[in-house]
């Protein structure tokens, strides 16, 4: 099954071979969900995201017009699961007060080591904007042209362009603030 197309594996599972679609979600599944995570900056919450979208994507499995394009289709169900979660986190998290000043320290505090490195780009991704974000992940982490990441978010590539440009812009100046501190 493995050598089956995505066209014809979407073919199967509409034409009543439903079990067809766990191939599907096989050959995707990582690739779904290291944008979740990473958007979402949850495992917990990536999860929830990535079942929502796949159950949504098999629903919706009729109307993916290109079948020969069923992943930026899909990527594009992840990404406004995404955002719902999202909005979800957001509001959740407005209920917890946090410590600024903690969070400055342990970013002070840290050593140059390879985890602490990732840390402080995880850091650094959260305190993009969503747009931003999504925009840095789809270009820079799933390597999509401006093309497919406009069929993804349904922007156009100009304004995809920019937000690509100002989430780098932003992201080297809480790095070099990071690194700076330090």
């Amino acid at each position: 099954m493995e050598s089956r197309s995505d066209a014809e594996l979407i073919a199967a599972v509409l034409a009543g071979d439903v079990d067809v679609y766990a191939a599907l979600v096989d050959r995707y599944r990582d690739r779904c969900a290291r944008f979740a995570v990473r958007m979402l900056d949850s495992a917990d919450d990536a999860d929830d995201a990535l079942q929502s979208a796949f159950v949504r994507a098999y629903r919706a499995l009729a109307h993916c017009r290109d079948r020969s394009r069923f992943a930026p289709w899909l990527l594009q169900i992840v990404a406004n699961e995404c955002r719902t979660v999202g909005a979800r986190q957001a509001r959740r998290e407005r209920r917890f007060v946090r410590d600024e000043a903690l969070l400055e320290r342990a970013a002070v505090e840290g050593d140059a080591d390879p985890a602490a490195l990732r840390e402080e780009i995880r850091f650094a991704l959260r305190e993009l904007d969503d747009a931003q974000r999504e925009a840095f992940l789809l270009k820079h982490v799933e390597d999509l042209s401006y093309e497919e990441m406009a069929e993804v978010t349904g922007l156009g590539v100009s304004a995809l362009k920019m937000r690509v440009k100002r989430a780098c812009a932003r992201l080297r100046e809480l790095l070099e603030g990071v690194h700076h501190e330090s």
